[in-house]
């Protein structure tokens, strides 16, 4: 099978053609700009892949309601261009294919699930955090959505007591993303993340607010893994910083051996690495033809 794959983010886009065993076997990525300029370059990159199906994580908030007019698009964002794009219906008009259509960390998530990190259990919390936060929730062997979709990043802290960065959210200023992505660590101390020694302070107040949702995340919904990705968890030194707190936050409430005893794989980084998004996606795009081939519109 021929399977193409879309990690649509913020910053970049990655498009592939994968297998039903998860193997990607050609990828291209490009600077995300104006949407036409954009979709331009999808459609020509998949034009003489023949795709089977093609799934597509895409960075949000985007339309996932079933029926609503605005299911297929980006919905709202700071993107130029892209707020009320109709995503899902461009590609639509140049693919007669079966399509899979969710958040980019759900697609994380759902990718982990299957061949990664978290294959063989029934949950798992993605977390994506870089130039913004992101989270994916599979719960009981499917995605969850709502009357959105899960948006973990935008989860309210509690503040650090030597911090008194304001953050950066627009909308919410000391949410999740405004404190702990890399821009966020960016502003705090002058310089990128990549560029301050493992034994910075930025460190340890970086895993106080990422352990913060985790904790949270992990008393709402009990998953049975949580993975950390994105470019800020390049910085491997702050898992056993963001485990230890975690144990903390909990104080032993959670009576699981996986925390008490074996939380160096409970939290843990993707299994998928750099190619979770893009892997996930993949996923997608095979769950939505399995899909129809079960319905009969496609054979």
């Amino acid at each position: 099978m021929r399977i193409g794959a879309i990690e649509a983010g913020g910053t970049k886009f990655v498009c592939g053609i994968g297998n039903e065993h998860g193997l990607i076997e050609d990828s291209i990525s490009f600077p995300t700009e104006r949407p036409d300029v954009t979709m331009g370059k999808v459609i020509a990159y998949f034009a003489d892949k023949r795709p089977d199906a093609i799934g597509i994580g895409s960075f949000g908030p985007i339309g996932l309601r079933s029926g609503s007019p605005l299911y297929g698009y980006v919905t709202t964002t700071p993107k130029p261009g892209w707020e009320r794009f109709d995503f899902l219906g461009t590609l639509k008009r140049s693919f007669h294919v079966p399509f899979g259509w969710d958040t980019d960390v759900n697609a994380a998530a759902y990718g982990e699930a299957v061949w990664g990190a978290a294959k063989g259990v029934d949950s798992c919390l993605y977390y994506t955090i870089g130039t913004g936060v992101g989270v994916g929730v599979y719960m009981e062997g499917r995605l969850v959505h709502g009357l959105v979709h899960p948006e973990g990043g935008h989860m309210l802290t509690r503040r650090h007591p030597q911090d008194d960065f304001p953050g950066l959210c627009p909308y919410h200023g000391d949410c999740l993303e405004g404190m702990a992505s890399g821009p966020a660590i960016e502003a705090r101390w002058g310089r990128k993340g990549a560029e301050l020694p493992p034994d910075h302070p930025a460190w340890e107040m970086e895993a106080y607010y990422i352990a913060q949702s985790v904790s949270t995340a992990v008393l709402m919904t009990s998953p049975e893994k949580v993975i950390l990705g994105g470019g800020v968890m390049q910085q491997a030194h702050l898992f056993p910083l963001i485990r230890e707190e975690v144990r903390r936050n909990l104080n032993g409430y959670v009576s699981a051996e996986e925390i008490k005893s074996d939380i160096e794989h409970y939290i843990v980084p993707p299994g998928l690495g750099q190619q979770a998004g893009l892997c996930g996606a993949l996923a997608l795009g095979l769950r939505a033809y399995e899909r129809a081939r079960t319905s009969g519109a496609v054979s």
